[in-house]
């Protein structure tokens, strides 16, 4: 196969810029760097592009390290022919291939196995090659095979064997199957009954089927995790008459030879005992791969939604980690998100210690001038933020607070990373500093928790790990180099995601940032143990230096353009003085009257290059989160039972799903906005085609059920705006 072309014509690219890409990716070249800048040597390819081609990459050179194993063995048994060779070779799955190779493929002992070591082979070939020839009757030409010794005692059992041989055949041949393939994958159904009798989470499948056409991902993976919790009987259903009609139609040469009910017989013990079970296997494992992967697509939008909602800069947070028996743990952050101090609170049952509580928290609030109270979204905090408002309101306080999430800020409080962080903090204090930290840099403090545990996922533990790991991965890598990290303040977390730089290098980087001070430029990075120039080159355009001697390195521009950009600043007249100012903002409007094209040439630099070399000189340091909604400030309490049908109101989007979205609207519970209820002019496929974690949207009330604690949400009626 050739790779190259393959890759071409499914990514809609040039060759040329499919090979450039593949060659920078052997060298080495993380998808980052080669996303921000070869652009001119991939077409523009951008990251989730080039991790697409990457991935299929992979796929093509696995499929054609099977396709050498499969040509080597077929050949070692001097079974290869033309016909079979360029089949294998046009294989584009590993389905397709698997199905070639199945006759060959080294069998355990079965049936048919022992029928062939018996001697049956010969006989059962006649009968399928050249029935029409056959010039005595099956039964005569099997007893000739009849010899008790050999394990053959009558002519039934000689037609039993040659019958198994022949079902064996018709179960191996890549024809056949792919034309069942294709029948049940169109015509079957899925159904699903109750396991055993008890209730549980799966009720609704308890009696269910639907067409495989129109089954929805999170079914599939609702019905899969079901069936291995025990609840569940899964199965594919297909009328088996016509399935055998059409292996019959295409396994019998001629219908009315003398020998085609015995061949129809064969087929359809084939079809039942062979074929049957194991296309099924084939088929839901497909179905679930295909819904694992929509998940893990879902899953992988979602987290980057979340690390890039906008950060609340320059605020004092207190972060409130609620709870009943341990009591409410409090930390407050400076604005830079430095450590200042915790203490622990009762306002919840079993204490319920209101009085001390208010007091010790106004104490805080007044004492270090806290701006915003971020209450954690866990247990018991409904009753904190109850407390929260009606402190604010009593003491008509300057403060607000807002609901964060808190998934994962407790897996990330016990572990060696937030020990080293904050060695003196017991883990609950630890927690609370990270949901201060989150409201203030989500991005720089949720990189310290592992993906999985963020809880903007669906099913994702049903997953591959090692696939989900890679997936999330890249989506943090890809956040991080496209914000930029702040050379200076970055934790060793942090910068471990910027291109180039691993675990050991980014600890390298704190640790000489500590013992010399501050980085006044990007090139002093080449002093630091283990990053070389190869590393350098990869990680120096996402690393930004503020304040320091090199303006550019306060910017997404690569020190290896650094030329180009001086160039461009004294063809216009400016210098790096009015690039620290407010002096850039016609650079755009200057470049485009001379061309950009022509000016770029003139530059010595690619257009694109040029075009993001202009945009980082009108906003040096830009934060491209800016632009991302703010989170929604509150002052008072929203309870359930205030809630009424109708009611509008402003709300987060916290989780995007196959079937709607979850979002919170200021009470305990989040609402379900179901994708039929997004939208009353048009049709929504998925719930991401409108909307993502962390946007801000109006809702109206649907439906309320206090008992099940559900709120239903719709879209119907209002703006299509968010």
């Amino acid at each position: 196969m050739n790779i190259i072309a393959k890759l071409a014509e499914e990514l809609k690219f040039s060759e040329e810029h499919v090979t450039r890409a593949v060659e920078m990716l052997d060298e080495g070249n993380t998808v980052p760097f080669i996303a921000r800048y070869r652009k001119e040597v991939t077409g523009s390819m951008d990251d989730d592009t080039l991790r697409t081609l990457e991935d299929r990459l992979r796929y093509l050179r696995n499929l054609d390290e099977r396709r050498a194993e499969i040509i080597s063995s077929i050949e070692g048994q001097e079974k290869m022919t033309p016909e079979l060779l360029a089949a294998i070779e046009k294989a584009e799955t590993q389905v397709a291939l698997e199905d070639l190779y199945l006759p060959y493929r080294p069998k355990r002992k079965t049936r048919a196995s022992v029928a062939r070591e018996r001697g049956l082979e010969p006989l059962a070939a006649l009968v399928t090659a050249e029935p029409d020839k056959l010039e005595e009757s099956l039964e005569a030409l099997a007893e000739a095979y009849v010899n008790e010794e050999n394990g053959l005692p009558d002519v039934s059992s000689v037609l039993a064997g040659v019958s198994d041989i022949i079902a064996e055949d018709i179960s191996t041949t890549a024809e056949y199957r792919q034309v069942l393939r294709t029948y049940l994958s169109g015509d079957g159904a899925i159904k699903a009954a109750a396991a055993k009798e008890e209730d549980s989470v799966y009720a609704d499948y308890y009696e269910y089927s639907e067409p495989i056409t129109k089954m929805r991902p999170h079914r599939i993976l609702a019905l899969n995790r079901g069936e291995k919790e025990g609840f569940l009987k899964v199965d594919l259903a297909a009328d088996e008459t016509v399935a055998v009609g059409k292996l019959c139609a295409s396994c019998t040469k001629n219908p009315s030879s003398p020998v085609a009910p015995f061949i129809h017989a064969a087929a359809t013990d084939s079809y039942s005992r062979l074929i049957f079970p194991s296309l099924e296997r084939e088929i839901r494992a497909e179905l679930f791969d295909a819904a694992a992967e929509g998940a893990l697509k879902v899953f992988g939008e979602n987290l980057k939604n979340l690390l890039l909602i906008a950060p609340v800069k320059g605020k004092t947070v207190l972060g409130f980690d609620p709870g009943y028996a341990h009591g409410c743990k409090l930390a407050i952050v400076d604005k830079t998100g430095k450590y200042l101090t915790s203490t622990v609170i009762y306002p919840t049952k079993p204490r319920e210690d209101t009085v001390r509580a208010s007091r010790t928290l106004l104490e805080l609030i007044r004492k270090y001038k806290v701006d915003i109270i971020a209450i954690g979204n866990g247990t018991a905090s409904r009753e904190s933020e109850k407390f929260v408002a009606d402190l604010i309101r009593e003491n008509s306080l300057p403060v607000a607070y807002t609901i964060v999430s808190e998934s994962g800020a407790s897996v990330y409080s016990a572990t060696k990373l937030a020990q080293e962080e904050f060695p003196d903090l017991d883990v609950n204090e630890r927690s609370a500093v990270s949901i201060a930290r989150r409201l203030q840099d989500p991005l720089a403090e949720l990189v310290k928790v592992d993906p999985m545990a963020i809880g903007v996922g669906q099913y994702q533990h049903d997953m591959n790990p090692k696939r989900l790991a890679e997936t999330l991965g890249g989506v943090v890598e890809d956040c991080v180099n496209s914000v930029g990290v702040d050379l200076n303040t970055a934790s060793a977390s942090l910068l471990s995601y910027v291109s180039g730089i691993n675990k050991t290098i980014a600890k390298n980087i704190v640790a000489y940032r500590e013992e010399n001070g501050e980085f006044k430029s990007r090139a002093k990075l080449l002093k630091v143990p283990k990053l070389g120039a190869k590393a350098y080159e990869q990680c120096a355009g996402f690393l930004r230096v503020v304040g320091g001697d090199e303006i550019l390195d306060n910017t997404g521009v690569h020190p290896e353009s650094y030329g180009v950009a001086k160039a461009l600043l004294a063809r216009f007249d400016y210098t790096e003085q009015d690039v620290r100012g407010e002096g850039m903002k016609l650079l755009r409007f200057k470049a485009e009257k001379v061309g950009f094209s022509r000016l770029a040439e003139e530059l010595g630099c690619g257009e694109p290059t040029l075009l993001d070399i202009i945009g980082e000189l009108e906003k040096p340091g830009r934060d491209i989160r800016d632009d991302a909604p703010a989170p929604v400030l509150r002052t008072d309490v929203l309870e359930m039972k205030d809630l009424t049908p109708d009611m509008v109101l402003k709300g987060t989007v916290r989780n995007v799903v196959d079937f709607g979205c979850f979002v919170d609207i200021g009470v305990h519970e989040d609402g379900l906005l179901h994708v039929s209820e997004m939208s009353d002019r048009r049709f929504v496929k998925h719930p991401r085609e409108l909307f993502s974690v962390g946007d801000v949207i109006d809702v109206k009330i649907k439906a309320v059920d206090m008992q099940r604690k559900r709120i239903s949400l719709t879209r119907k009626g209002l703006s299509e705006t968010k």
